[in-house]
């Protein structure tokens, strides 16, 4: 139980995996037995989806509160991040529609579950957006309306400034108290998620993890596209810098960010490349960066349209156009309110399937590959960071006399 207990959580979760898969191949359905342990696990999860994705955005909206450095600096830079955010969820999706994970087994969890997606016309999707009773939707874990509601009420917050500062804490303190609160269910999951990978295995056999792995192939390939592709044409065009020297100086940032799979870990080497590497003045990597770390997630915004493909394909639904468009919008709300813990993307990835309507049962498949999609998620977030900076500095260059203080 020591050794246990000094491991990572990360090789925890892949023993409770290496576990769980070897109970299903050798009982099959008799490891049903298991199940109740690996429903607790997916209840304490849906727990935490409405207050957790309520308190994050507001609590990340509020964070900008000084409205006269985002005329300037954080105007463009915010321009910059949701912009990329968007377009890297479209690359997700694109990508997962041409490798197709999941397809292998279309329908195949439809078998023990019945899911039923109401088809809208454009407008009236828009429409059901917007939340006419807010308690109704948190009741009904509505969580499109929910975020848009958290989005109203964290724009009012940064216009009424100080007059409402004591909501400001909470906001920020109820965020700090949801994200504690999910590092510990996180903690749960090697044995909810031994179970869940053994009650899968053992109902549905192994072509599941083939599907598994063109999820893993469909992520990175996004990802591939986002760094060799997106970023070098964003920074040939808007910040007039050679990809290759660009990538050359940040190198030492992208392996930390990959050793670490945190943005804010990473922050320190981001600061450090930037400084020395790019020469971006201190009043302005001092101001996009942290906020960049707390906003800007790129890699998982891609990763989520690729779990929206795979969910769909898995459950047998029909990607249609209507869908695609909220995958788009989830994508970018999702992943900039996303909490920057250990984990988080599998919490986020709870929010999204919550949101379009989908059971949580394929989340212990993604906690299984979390600690390796997790390495090219960070490198892309952090990597998205740098670029946004350096294009703001080479677009300002009046910005580098120290107007603005590091944040």
């Amino acid at each position: 139980m020591k050794w246990w207990r000094k491991q990572k959580l990360y090789v925890k979760i892949f023993i409770g995996v290496l576990v769980g898969i070897v109970l299903g191949v050798t009982f099959g359905p008799k490891v049903a037995i298991l199940k109740p342990i690996g429903d607790i696990f997916i209840r304490l999860l849906q727990m935490l989806i409405v207050p957790l994705a309520f308190f994050s955005i507001v609590s990340g909206i509020t964070k900008l509160e000084d409205i006269k450095m985002l005329r300037s600096i954080g105007g463009k830079i915010m321009l910059i991040y949701i912009f990329t955010t968007l377009l890297s969820t479209i690359i997700g999706v694109v990508t997962a529609l041409l490798i197709r994970p999941g397809k292998g087994e279309i329908g195949l969890l439809g078998k023990t579950e019945t899911i039923e997606r109401e088809e809208f016309s454009f407008l009236d999707n828009i429409v059901q957006w917007f939340p006419s009773n807010v308690v109704q939707a948190m009741s009904e874990t509505n969580m499109l309306q929910i975020i848009i509601f958290g989005i109203f009420v964290g724009i009012a917050m940064v216009l009424l400034g100080d007059k409402v500062k004591r909501m400001k804490e909470l906001a920020h303190e109820g965020a700090n108290l949801m994200i504690k609160i999910a590092e510990i269910v996180i903690n749960f999951a090697p044995y909810g998620i031994m179970a869940l990978i053994a009650n899968v295995i053992g109902t549905l056999g192994l072509g599941v993890v083939i599907e598994v792995g063109r999820y893993v192939l469909s992520a990175f390939i996004g990802f591939s596209i986002i760094l060799l592709v997106v970023y070098p044409i964003m920074l040939k065009v808007l910040g007039k810098t050679s990809p290759l020297f660009f990538y050359k100086q940040i190198s030492p940032a992208m392996l930390v960010a990959c050793s670490t799979t945190s943005s804010s870990a990473t922050l320190p080497a981001a600061m450090d490349v930037s400084r020395d590497g790019l020469k971006i003045p201190e009043n302005i990597y001092g101001f996009t960066l942290p906020l960049g770390a707390t906003l800007n997630m790129n890699g998982l915004a891609s990763t989520l349209g690729v779990l929206s493909v795979f969910a769909a394909n898995l459950y047998g639904l029909p990607i249609t156009f209507s869908m695609i468009l909220q995958i788009a919008f989830l994508g970018v709300v999702l992943a900039m309110g996303c909490a920057g813990v250990k984990g988080a993307d599998v919490v986020t990835a709870s929010l999204l399937l919550s949101t379009m309507g989908l059971p949580l049962t394929i989340i212990p498949i993604i906690a299984a590959v979390s600690p390796i999609v997790d390495m090219g998620n960070t490198v892309v977030n952090v990597t998205g960071d740098i670029a946004g900076t350096q294009i703001v500095h080479q677009r300002n260059p009046e910005y580098s006399n120290g107007e603005f203080q590091k944040v």
